[in-house]
């Protein structure tokens, strides 16, 4: 365990169990903020990850997050997320957890450490050189998570590692290496805690830039998302009132002859002449909604500094 922060117990949590609830708590707190927090040094590698998983999607390529216990859950959530708020096909973002769905009924410890589980989870994917592969565990040791790399290594993928102690196994061999330094855990050895929200918080950067990167963002909206309930619909109409600047009537209206894809719609709005001309203006500009204003003229507000940027 030497050189493992996540391990280490912490010396201001001496006598814990004797506090006052209050303060019981607020050193709890304090240890979540800290882990929220590792994530700002890291930033450079975050962005060096979001560009490979941008060119990944961009070319029919796969997002697969690898992860054991508490980050394999935390990498199955944010799969799971893509797809409704960015649009990202489901089959593109796969996450890959530890003794498979029966994780998410009760996490069986001994699985971390098949090493041959995870070369058969990796190909039974069929992981190949158009595929991202991210793997995800707090110690940054984890015999599963780091086999899992090592079989998508040698099948071609690129990796990144992500792990909350420095110069650890995970690294090896990988595209880009995050390391988001949270500490002691308060509680220590519990990296649900703080090393868990570093995760989360680092996930949630990686996948949301990436969105950016591939469009599915505009001026702070989710021009991408998938419309599937009433509220979904509502906020999507919002969305192509507020960027086409029309009424919400006429937006939800737009929306519909859009078969309720937002970027379709505000292109209709904007002036396309149809869908078809809209989807052709997207596949241009590569799925970005700037440039796509800026060739139809589009109001100063909803093609605000359309240079061609993306």
């Amino acid at each position: 365990m030497q050189g493992r922060q996540t391990e280490t117990v912490s010396a201001a949590a001496q006598g814990i169990d004797t506090w006052p609830d209050q303060h019981i708590l607020a050193a709890l707190a304090e240890g979540q903020a800290r882990g929220a927090a590792a994530v700002s040094s890291a930033f450079t590698d975050i962005a060096r990850a979001a560009d490979l998983l941008a060119n990944a999607l961009n070319t029919g390529g796969r997002l697969i997050y690898v992860g054991a216990g508490s980050s394999g859950l935390i990498a199955k959530l944010d799969a799971l997320e893509l797809p409704g708020t960015f649009g990202i096909r489901p089959d593109q973002a796969v996450a890959l957890i530890a003794g498979g769905a029966a994780s998410f009924e009760r996490l069986d410890g001994s699985v971390e450490d098949d090493a041959d589980l995870a070369r058969a989870d990796i190909t039974a994917v069929n992981v190949g050189p158009r595929d991202l592969v991210i793997g995800i565990s707090a110690s940054g040791a984890t015999i599963y998570t780091c086999a899992a790399l090592k079989e998508a290594q040698a099948r071609g993928a690129k990796t990144v590692g992500i792990a909350c102690n420095s110069s650890a196994p995970i690294f090896e061999g990988v595209a880009v290496a995050i390391t988001l330094l949270s500490g002691a855990e308060v509680l220590a050895g519990s990296t649900r805690m703080g090393a868990g929200t570093a995760q989360k918080a680092a996930l949630n950067l990686l996948s949301t830039l990436t969105a950016i990167k591939l469009g599915h963002v505009h001026d702070g909206m989710m021009v991408n998302v998938r419309a599937e309930n009433e509220k979904l619909r509502q906020r999507a109409a919002a969305i192509v009132a507020r960027v086409a600047q029309i009424d919400l009537a006429a937006a939800q209206e737009t929306l519909q002859r859009a078969d309720f894809e937002p970027k379709i719609a505000i292109l209709l709005a904007a002036g396309a002449k149809d869908t078809a001309d809209a989807a052709r203006l997207l596949q241009e500009s590569h799925g970005h909604l700037r440039p796509a204003l800026a060739w139809l003229g589009a109001t100063p507000h909803a093609a605000a500094t359309a240079s061609g940027t993306k």
